[in-house]
């Protein structure tokens, strides 16, 4: 039993992570019907980022900057990788573009900080806390309450300011927003640089429990894909839950079978949703009017 309760809380704070990065996603799709596929590298420059700063600035100071750097990439991201794709209506041009993208980032990274992983300091004890007999490390605390944190955070941003609001009126009617003279390219741009900040958020909470490098953005990106998938598009509570889905389900298997099928109930939900709920578990169906 007490194992299964470390499981089921470690798989927790890693499906956190999934929904946070997926949470990403959906800030792109809702402004723009567009996805960064660079995601992953999102998340793994800022948890390098975040490490270079670390010995100048110690980890709670170095988490404003990282959230500068983020922003700013995701505004590199979407003027040299979809504004033009998008202005040109080219179907796939924004994919190809931000794949692209996501390779140059990573062989400027190896480049950098070169191929090898790297620890990266924990801010919190290291010591497992004991509750109710499993062995809990106090950073799995941390990224559950910081990737609520986050997308609480961007949920108030929406609701509760003139930008966050421009966001919502272009997520639900683009060309409507801007008649009513809102500059839909500008949000669009806004919600990738929203997109790659929580990502790069995601990589300096996610560090501390793994080892940084710059491959460690590509398997989390596609992890996080596939729960945006599982959970909707739509879904703010969908990625929540399809991240805590996978996270235990991977931890589960990873003990009670072997390592090597960790991925497999993942992907096996992911063809179970898409062959019953194409839109996801919490996606709402799009109805287009003729």
């Amino acid at each position: 039993m007490d194992v299964f309760i470390q499981l089921v809380v470690s798989g927790i704070s890693v499906g956190m992570i999934y929904a946070t990065i997926a949470f990403g996603y959906q800030l792109t799709f809702a402004t723009s019907r567009t996805l960064n596929f660079g995601q992953g590298e999102a998340l793994m420059l800022g948890a390098v980022v975040g490490l270079s700063l670390m010995p100048v600035l110690g980890y709670w100071a170095m988490l404003p900057v990282v959230l500068a750097f983020g922003l700013l990439q995701g505004v590199v991201v979407e003027r040299l990788g979809v504004a033009r794709a998008v202005a040109q209506k080219s179907e796939f041009g924004w994919v190809m573009s931000t794949i692209a993208l996501g390779v140059i980032f990573k062989n400027v990274a190896e480049n950098i900080w070169g191929r090898d992983d790297l620890k990266f300091p924990s801010p919190l004890p290291e010591t497992p806390v004991v509750i109710a007999g499993a062995h809990i490390l106090p950073m799995e605390f941390l990224i559950l309450a910081g990737a609520l944190a986050m997308m609480l955070a961007v949920e108030l941003f929406n609701r509760r300011t003139i930008w966050g609001k421009a966001v919502v009126a272009t997520a639900n009617d683009s060309d409507a927003a801007g008649l009513m003279g809102i500059n839909t390219p500008q949000i669009v741009t806004l919600s990738y640089a929203m997109s790659s900040m929580t990502a790069a958020f995601a990589g300096v909470l996610i560090a501390p429990v793994t080892l940084t490098g710059a491959t460690m953005g590509t398997a989390l990106g596609l992890k996080a894909f596939a729960v945006a998938i599982i959970g909707g598009l739509t879904s703010g509570l969908g990625v929540i839950v399809g991240g805590i889905l996978l996270g235990i389900s991977e931890k589960m298997t990873g003990y009670y079978l072997a390592t090597g099928y960790a991925d497999v109930p993942g992907l096996f939900l992911l063809l179970l949703v898409l062959a019953i709920r194409p839109d996801g578990l919490f996606g709402k169906r799009a109805i287009k009017k003729v």
